[in-house]
């Protein structure tokens, strides 16, 4: 089928694309859920599906490790650690009581078995090595956390600790969680694949990955699970299905089973009620603005990045679409300029603004062709 003109739609009621970093949106849909707290976001656009105290700070439990792999991932992006380093086992490491990947006191283990018993068993004594190998103490290790955290905008974290054990210092919410969840994939794309395996043997001791969500035929990739008796179950899960991603936060729920369940009805829930769809390619004219002194009337109009909508199954009649000048636009005009906004707006949300900017080149009328127009709009009272 060919893909309609977006100049189409810009009279039309449609559905905008929701960027990342935008916490102040709504969610789009609703649904009921065990979860104390959740979050579900597009990956690509960020369109909240779901939001439920996603903005409380909540006991993250064992799903900060998150943060603890994300901050080894930089030094081995940095060169500072290699796959094939070998870290000592302090007995501070080997006592951490909790999930543990067993290692034992006073031998040296492979950065990336630590890696796979941190990720895949949650294993604190592998948290422990990897942070007292890295910085020299876990406390030192935890400060490169905080400073990560800042520069990545987790406004509702602090960390107190690599393992994510209760400590009333170490919290984090449901919607810091799915950004850092997605900062993780498309900043370590090489490091993201030991989410998705789903057992790991160390020391003689066989331990599978405790994301219930790999064993299903559900799309889910990653990335990790937490409990503990403050936080009840939760998840942290990233799911991919034809080309589409989300991002999905749950937390406080009662059991692993619960957990499970209800993890798999709202996976089933995004995908059924939502799709992506492209509005835009960057670059591909959507309309005309009119300009003023030019030696064209008109200039065609694009955006500089592609635009993505979020579209829900139903209430899409509701979006509207608008392109919006400030007048005429003032020539010469260079290509790539800005000269407008796009505007797509839902009822009871803020409306979305990108960007217009001009498709083409437009030169300046000569001495006597602005004459003739400021004449012209003498007459006519409209610029053309």
């Amino acid at each position: 089928m060919k893909k309609p003109s977006l100049r189409r739609f810009l009279a039309v009621s449609f559905l905008a694309m929701i960027p990342w970093a935008s916490p102040g949106w709504a969610a789009l849909g609703s649904i009921d859920t065990a979860a104390k707290h959740a979050i579900i976001v597009d990956f690509d656009t960020g369109a909240v599906l779901l939001d439920k105290g996603a903005e409380d700070r909540i006991p993250p439990a064992s799903m900060s490790k998150i943060m603890t792999a994300y901050v080894v991932f930089e030094h081995l992006r940095k060169g500072s650690l290699k796959l094939d380093d070998l870290l000592p086992v302090s007995e501070k490491a080997w006592a951490t009581g909790g999930s543990k990947m067993f290692v034992k006191v006073n031998t040296r283990v492979k950065v990336e078995d630590l890696l796979r018993g941190m990720i895949i068993q949650s294993g604190n004594d592998a948290c422990i090595v990897l942070a007292e190998g890295i910085a020299g103490s876990e406390p030192a290790f935890v400060e490169e956390m905080n400073k990560a955290a800042e520069k990545l905008g987790l406004a509702a974290s602090h960390f107190h600790n690599v393992t994510g054990l209760p400590d009333p210092e170490h919290y984090m919410s449901a919607r810091d969680l799915a950004t850092l969840a997605r900062r993780l994939i498309v900043d370590f794309p090489e490091y993201y694949h030991y989410d998705s395996e789903k057992e790991f043997t160390y020391n003689g001791i066989k331990q599978g990955n405790r994301n219930p969500l790999l064993y299903q035929d559900l799309g889910a990739d990653g990335m990790k699970t937490g409990h503990t008796d403050e936080a009840g179950y939760g998840l942290t899960a990233s799911v991919i299905r034809n080309g589409r991603r989300i991002i999905m936060v749950l937390s406080g729920m009662s059991s692993m089973k619960e957990r499970g369940t209800e993890s798999a009805k709202l996976i089933e829930w995004a995908y059924r009620e939502f799709s992506d769809v492209h509005l835009v390619k960057a670059g591909e004219p959507i309309d005309d603005a009119p300009v003023w002194l030019g030696n064209d009337p008109k200039v065609p109009v694009t955006t500089k990045a592609d635009v993505i909508a979020t579209l829900p199954r139903q209430g899409r009649a509701k979006m509207v679409v608008k392109a919006i000048y400030p007048g005429p636009v003032k020539a010469p005009i260079e290509k790539g300029q800005a000269v407008g906004k796009l505007v797509i707006a839902f009822p009871d949300t803020a409306p979305v603004e990108v960007p217009l900017v001009a498709a083409q080149a437009v030169t300046r009328l000569g001495a006597f062709g602005r004459i003739a127009a400021a004449a012209g709009y003498l007459l006519s009272g409209h610029k053309n």
